[in-house]
């Protein structure tokens, strides 16, 4: 037997109950009774007069913006990183690299110490 389940299933079974009686607490409000007629009366103008969600907005608040929708935030890119020409002098190998994680730079800085390797730079590129 599966205790773990039986516990879930005593839990979920407990919030039902809880959300249950919020629910009904809710439905027996004077003040949700009378937003929801609202609602109901509001949405049954708009479908008399054709209008839409949008229309009621511009119509109630006329100096607002006239999409009142949220604007995305503007998507932020990366800087890319400069190309850098690196040639060993010992073997005359050249490489191309944008960022510090390639194995032939790392292999070439363990060997002959970053500052040795950094002063082989031959080119910046955009």
């Amino acid at each position: 037997m599966n205790k773990k389940k039986l516990k879930d299933y005593l839990e979920t079974e407990r919030l039902l109950k809880q959300l249950g009686a919020q629910l009904r607490e809710l439905e027996n409000s004077t003040e949700l009774q009378q937003e929801l007629e609202f609602k109901k009366q509001l949405e049954e103008l708009m479908d008399t007069y054709g209008f839409g969600p949008q229309d009621v907005i511009e119509v109630l608040c006329p100096n607002e913006a006239p999409n009142v929708a949220v604007a995305a935030a503007p998507v932020r890119k990366r800087r890319t990183r400069k190309e850098k020409v690196y040639r060993n002098p010992h073997t005359n190998e050249e490489i191309a690299i944008r960022g510090g994680n390639h194995n032939i730079f790392k292999a070439w800085k363990k060997e002959y110490g970053a500052d040795t390797v950094e002063s082989w730079l031959v080119e910046e590129r955009a």
